[in-house]
């Protein structure tokens, strides 16, 4: 508990420094706050909730596949703690897949799988985003064409055709059986690059082995967990009576999510918090009101999943390899 306690301290320390000097009067703030419409407040919660629960039903998805069952409940507690592990730590996204995996191992998946259903859920994160894009670029296009930028789209045709290209070796590799490897003799370093190696050709045939459907079905559980968090976003400016258009929101949040790969502070902390306020205030928001949207918006899809990771974390551990 004085751990979590620490990292709550540290966030909270992070967020003040972050957004120092950029912030109207917290008095100001709270006002508007207490003027928001909560209806359209319990509707970003109810969106952000729908968020996590994608990601937990992609998750299930992918070790069912695999051939290893994974309760809900258990489910949606790894995916919260490893959430705010990602969130609270730095170098979050490779200590949030490494806790992730050691506590699929624990329900019985194999270090391969694990590997596999990170890697699986990393690539259709990608191809949810780059749906997302697409989607917004089409919007786009109806009103705009000459304005719009189709570099990106190129990127993400090429990422998605190499990630089929790694889908037909790795099947073909499966028909093939595994070469032999000397487990002993050589360096310490090499054998552990032996090693590495060994287990990343393993997770990438245990990928492989899912089928085009459950491809699909990750992408798709991708796809809704994203755009929730959208809308969750959307929701939070619409309580503040905000005149920014969906389609200006979903560019703003698109354009963070780039901004959020940089990992500068844990979570994004004052970055990405900064960048929501500009981009709200250049569609005519005031400071104000935009301050106290991405409030509501980044207490929900960030700063509350800490506390509440924590205490996932704490009911995983005293947790028996089952079940919770």
């Amino acid at each position: 508990m004085t751990r979590l306690l620490a990292i709550a301290v540290v966030v909270v320390g992070l967020t003040v420094v972050g957004l120092r000097g950029r912030l109207p009067a917290l008095s100001d703030v709270v006002d508007a706050l207490v003027d928001a419409d909560y209806g359209w407040v319990l509707l970003a919660v109810s969106l952000q909730l729908a968020s996590i629960g994608a990601f937990v039903l992609q998750q299930r998805h992918l070790l069912h596949s695999l051939g290893v069952h994974l309760r809900r409940g258990r489910a949606f507690a790894i995916i919260l703690a490893s959430t705010a592990v990602g969130i609270a730590v730095p170098a979050g996204a490779a200590v949030s897949t490494a806790f992730t995996i050691r506590e699929y191992r624990r329900v019985g998946a194999t270090r391969e799988i694990a590997a596999a259903c990170a890697i699986v859920s990393g690539l259709a994160s990608i191809g949810g985003m780059a749906l997302l894009y697409v989607g917004g670029s089409l919007a786009f296009l109806a009103g705009s064409p000459a304005g719009l930028n189709w570099r990106p789209l190129l990127i993400v045709i090429g990422l998605a055709a190499l990630t089929l290209v790694a889908m037909v070796i790795g099947r073909r590799h499966l028909r093939r059986p595994s070469p032999g490897e000397r487990e002993s003799g050589g360096s310490r370093a090499a054998r552990y690059v032996r090693a590495v190696l060994r287990s990343a050709r393993e997770a990438w045939r245990a990928g492989a082995e899912i089928s085009a459907r459950d491809w699909a079905a990750a992408l798709a559980y991708a796809t809704i967990k994203w755009f929730a968090d959208l809308m969750c976003l959307v929701a939070a400016v619409r309580a503040l009576d905000q005149p920014a258009g969906v389609t200006a929101l979903a560019g703003i949040y698109l354009s963070v999510q780039i901004v959020r790969q940089v990992p500068l502070t844990p979570g994004g902390i004052g970055v990405i918090d900064a960048a929501l306020v500009a981009g709200l205030t250049a569609t005519g928001a005031s400071t104000t009101s935009a301050t106290a949207a991405v409030l509501i918006y980044r207490l929900l899809s960030c700063w509350l999943i800490v506390p509440a990771g924590g205490v996932a974390a704490l009911a995983l551990r005293r947790a028996p390899n089952t079940s919770i």
